[in-house]
């Protein structure tokens, strides 16, 4: 893959940030609907993350790392009551497998203006869309990794992590707040959801 992929529909700026704020809301709503109405979820210690994303040192980069159990584990992880899914400017910024998300034009467009970044698993740390994610910790943003590299539905330990995460902290100028995040049953939110 030569350069980034379609990074101008990922820029806050572009069509005046319209096209992002209505992707974010439409896909916080149903989000919301997910966890909220359709299923039961408990979060503990979510305070912290909602701290951490509206009240962090200006210029301080977040990066928060999840086990990875469904396609819908992003963004329906972020649903939960008090956060603030729908807002376009606190929304994290996460990696996704390219060759899931980023299979044709349209769907391209609508995963980067949702501020998804593209990585091709098995691509290696110095990837072009890697450099981007660096970018985005060099801005003090909150980026979002899965590092296990693809979904895991095992009642096991987390499998073992890629090291391509690691390789972000030790990159960016200003070491970035890390905090982990487990969570479970997404698998089940998944195939009921999509039933």
């Amino acid at each position: 893959m030569g350069g980034r992929t379609m990074e101008w529909a990922a820029r806050a700026n572009h069509l005046g940030g319209l096209p992002r704020k209505l992707v974010i809301t439409a896909v916080g709503t149903f989000a919301k609907a997910v966890a909220n109405l359709l299923n039961t979820t408990t979060v503990h210690n979510g305070d912290t993350l909602i701290h951490l994303i509206r009240s962090r040192p200006a210029g301080v980069p977040l990066l928060t790392v999840s086990n990875h159990m469904s396609t819908l584990d992003d963004p329906v992880m972020w649903a939960f009551k008090g956060f603030p899914i729908c807002d376009a400017k606190l929304a994290r910024w996460v990696l996704a497998a390219e060759d899931i998300c980023f299979k044709n034009t349209v769907l391209s467009y609508f995963f980067r203006i949702g501020k998804c970044i593209p990585i091709t698993r098995g691509g290696g740390i110095y990837q072009e869309h890697m450099n981007e994610a660096l970018d985005r910790l060099t801005d003090g943003a909150w980026l979002h990794t899965f590092p296990e590299r693809k979904v895991c539905q095992e009642d096991a330990p987390i499998r073992r992590l890629k090291w391509g995460t690691a390789s972000l902290i030790a990159r960016a100028p200003v070491t970035p707040i890390v905090l982990p995040i487990i969570h479970h049953g997404f698998d089940i939110i998944a195939v009921h959801t999509l039933k």
